[in-house]
């Protein structure tokens, strides 16, 4: 972790940089035009920022990334109390795989395609389960057999290859892992390019529209996706059930990206899109992982209102869609959408209920999120002193969190 700690507010640490940085709090507020009064409001914590683009803004006019005012993880433990996200930084950085003529990358006994790829579905199954310390405690061993399948040189090992670190890039994306994302992005797009499958290149665009977002780059996002979009559309017109969930669910990435940038026209179209190839399909599936037909739609209607501020509308009407024939991942992005939408208007008890029943269903999901780490600080600095059962409640869950 870098900086500012983790149990520091958003606004604390967008304080710490900006002193970090010699810059007023006047000068800031102009970079981002604003007030003086109000980003003041926001370090002192007597407002909060409920917009993402805000925040990118304020971390490029310092200089920082969006994840260091956002929170960065401490740990990500499973319940054995392993902590392997060092042993996943460690496979992808191995010096080893800098180059082929420096280190001798002859393996002694080749590895088994199919049964790398069957490993590798395992583990996908794992992170769309909530099962993320399983996930991420096989993602060293699934790079570093990647590594070696590349060394192959076949169509076949360059797919699986991407796959796995599509994985890694969509997993360290969810734990606040920026940096490390981008890199196995990058990995899974020039392992797709080799494996010469267009449905690989597309899952691969979209693992890196997961970094991009991670790392607040909308523009870039959405050019990605934009360019997988393009390259699977002949495919899709054909009513391929893989393309669909594939370009669908790039439309809903890229719809995200919008929300972020407050380009409420282009996320409705890109939603209304999305909701053209889930009418196609038919149905809610899990072509490619990707969880895609006209649930995740209606979720991701959700996710864009709360990014473009409709906090009421998600507030009201998010807890009336019913997630439960979707991978329990996201089942519980969805239930912190809800949780969000309540804390901004203050009725933690909803925000709390939505919390602790997403962290039933996910533990390690829920209390490695930055996000929900946020909405968590948020409420206990608002409970009240005295000792309820709902202030117990908060008081534990902030403890799980390591949100204080």
């Amino acid at each position: 972790m870098r900086g500012a700690g983790d149990h520091l507010s958003i606004g604390e640490r967008i304080a710490f940089y900006r002193i970090r940085r010699g810059l007023t709090q006047a000068v800031l507020a102009n970079l981002v035009g604003r007030s003086e009064d109000w980003l003041s409001k926001i370090e002192r914590g007597e407002r909060e920022i409920r917009r993402l683009d805000i925040l990118t803004e304020l971390a490029r006019a310092m200089r920082v990334t969006l994840g260091d005012l956002v929170g960065q993880p401490v740990l990500v433990e499973d319940d054995r109390g392993d902590d392997d996200v060092p042993a996943v930084r460690d496979a992808l950085m191995n010096p080893r795989r800098l180059s082929r003529l420096l280190f001798d990358q002859t393996a002694a006994d080749p590895l088994d395609v199919m049964r790398t790829e069957h490993m590798t579905v395992a583990a996908w199954n794992d992170y769309q389960n909530g099962s993320l310390g399983r996930t991420i405690a096989a993602l060293p061993g699934l790079i570093m057999s990647a590594h070696e399948l590349e060394g192959d040189r076949t169509r076949p090992g360059w797919r699986v290859s991407a796959r796995i670190h599509h994985l890694a890039a969509t997993t360290l994306s969810k734990i606040g892992e920026v940096d490390l994302a981008w890199i196995a992005s990058e990995r899974a797009m020039g392992a797709a390019d080799l494996s010469d499958d267009p449905l690989v290149l597309a899952s691969a665009a979209r693992a890196s529209t997961h970094a991009l977002l991670s790392a607040g780059r909308y523009d870039d996002a959405l050019q990605v996706g934009e360019a997988a979009r393009s390259w699977l559309a002949d495919r899709a017109q054909g009513g391929d059930p893989d393309a669909l969930s594939l370009i669908g669910m790039l439309d809903l990435r890229m719809s995200v990206a919008a929300a972020r940038r407050q380009d409420r026209e282009t996320a409705t179209t890109l939603l209304s899109r999305a909701g053209v190839a889930a009418a196609q399909l038919g149905r809610d599936a899990n072509h490619w992982q990707t969880a895609f037909g006209p649930t995740n739609v209606e979720l991701h209607r959700i996710s864009t209102a709360l990014d473009l501020g409709d906090i009421a509308y998600v507030a009201e009407h998010g807890p009336s869609i019913d997630p439960s024939g979707l991978p329990v991942e996201r089942q519980v992005c969805h239930r912190i959408d809800v949780a969000r939408a309540h804390s901004h208007l203050a009725q933690d008890e909803y925000a709390v209920e939505a919390l602790l029943l997403a962290e039933q269903q996910a533990p390690q999901f829920v209390r490695h999120n930055p996000v929900v780490r946020e909405t968590v600080r948020a409420i206990y600095r608002r409970s009240p002193v005295t000792i309820g059962r709902r202030q117990s409640d908060v008081m534990q869950f902030a403890d799980r969190c390591r949100a204080v």
